[in-house]
C-alpha cells in the first residue's frame, strides 16, 4: 500500500481541519465501538481525545501498517500499555504545546481562587451569606514550579504580572534559562520549605509517580498551597488527605488519584481543597491548536520528513 492510498485516522472530521495534505484517505474515529475502516490500512493514527486507555489502544493490535501514533495530550501514559503489540519502528508523538496556554491559565486560576477563598464565597452566595474577611493575595508569595517544561514556563509567564515573590524552577535535571536557574528534582527537599505555593506540572513517569508523597508534603511550610495540574498519581492521595484534614496544607487539584474521583471519596469534602475535573487542556484553546499540530505533522509525514515531538520509537 502506498502513502497515496493509505488511511489516516483522526478524531475530527477531515473537512474541519484546514490544510491537511491530500496524500491520504482520512477516517474519523473518536473512540466509537465501530471502526471507520480496516485498521490494517492506517499508517498514521491520531488517538481519540480524553478517552479511556482501553479505548485508545483498542485498534493498535490490528494496525499492522501504522508508522506514527500521535496523541493529542502532552502525557503519553494512557497509551504506553498498548504499544507492545506494534511492530518495531513505530513512532509515538505527543502534543507538546497544544495544552500549554490552557493548562497554565487554569493553574493560575486555581492559585488565585484558592488563595482568595473563592470556593467559600461561592458556597456563601448559595446560602446568601456575606463572607467578608481577610484573604491571601498572590502578590509577594513565593512559588515553586515542579516540572519546568513548556507548561511550567507558561505558568511562570502568567505569574509575572501578579507581583508574586521569587519563582523557583525544578525539572528532571538542572539547567539555566533566560528567567534564571532550573534546579534538579534532587534539590526539592531543600526548596520546598520556602515555597508558599507549589505548582506541579511534571509529566507522569516512574520518577514522578508518588513524587508528592508524605516526605514531600511534610517539608512544605504550614499553610502552603499545593496545585496539581500534572497527573493524579504524581501526588500520594492518602498523604495529601492527612495534611489537608489536619488543616496544615491547602490543595487545588485538576487531577486526582483515583480519577474520576468517585462519589463518597474523602477528597470531595476535605477542608481547603478545590477540585476541578481534569479540564486543564479542555478549553476553547485546544481544538485550533490541535488541528494546527496535525496539519504540521501530516504535512511532514506526507513529505517523508521527520515528524515532531517523537517521544519514543518501538523496538
Amino acid at each position: 500500500m502506498t502513502a497515496k492510498t493509505a488511511d489516516v485516522w483522526l478524531p475530527f472530521p477531515a473537512e474541519e481541519v484546514a490544510g491537511l495534505p491530500d496524500a491520504f484517505r482520512y477516517r474519523r474515529w473518536d473512540g466509537e465501538d465501530a471502526f471507520p475502516a480496516d485498521p490494517a490500512d492506517c499508517v498514521f493514527y491520531v488517538t481519540p481525545y480524553m478517552k479511556s486507555p482501553l479505548t485508545t489502544v483498542r485498534p493498535l493490535a490490528a494496525m499492522t501498517a501504522v508508522e506514527v501514533v500521535q496523541t493529542l495530550t502532552a502525557g503519553i501514559d494512557h497509551v504506553l500499555g498498548g504499544l507492545d503489540v506494534l511492530r518495531p519502528g513505530v513512532r509515538l508523538c505527543n502534543a507538546a504545546g497544544v495544552h500549554t496556554a490552557s493548562t497554565a491559565e487554569l493553574a493560575l486560576a486555581l492559585v488565585l481562587a484558592s488563595l482568595r477563598g473563592i470556593p467559600g464565597m461561592v458556597r456563601g452566595q448559595d446560602r446568601e451569606e456575606w463572607r467578608d474577611g481577610f484573604y491571601d493575595a498572590l502578590a509577594d508569595k513565593s512559588v515553586l514550579i515542579v516540572g519546568y517544561g513548556s507548561i511550567g514556563a507558561a505558568v511562570e509567564d502568567r505569574l509575572v504580572p501578579f507581583e508574586c515573590g521569587p519563582v523557583t524552577r525544578v525539572a528532571r535535571s538542572a539547567r539555566t534559562t533566560a528567567r534564571g536557574p532550573v534546579h534538579a528534582l534532587a534539590d526539592l527537599p531543600a526548596l520546598l520549605p520556602d515555597a508558599d505555593v507549589v505548582v506541579l506540572t511534571t509529566p507522569l513517569t516512574d520518577a514522578t509517580r508518588g513524587l508528592a508523597g508524605a516526605d514531600f508534603l511534610r517539608r512544605m511550610k504550614d499553610g502552603a498551597l499545593l496545585v496539581n495540574v500534572a497527573r493524579g498519581p504524581v501526588v500520594d492521595t492518602g498523604a495529601l488527605l492527612a495534611e489537608v484534614e489536619s488543616g496544615r496544607l491547602r490543595a487545588a487539584l485538576d487531577v486526582t488519584d483515583p480519577e474520576p474521583l468517585p462519589a463518597g471519596h474523602p477528597l470531595w469534602h476535605a477542608p481547603n481543597v478545590l477540585i476541578t475535573p481534569h479540564v486543564g487542556g479542555s478549553s476553547t484553546a485546544f481544538e485550533p491548536r490541535a488541528k494546527r499540530l496535525l496539519v504540521r505533522q501530516l504535512t511532514r509525514f506526507a513529505a517523508r520528513e521527520p515528524v515532531e515531538h517523537t517521544v519514543l520509537t518501538t523496538g
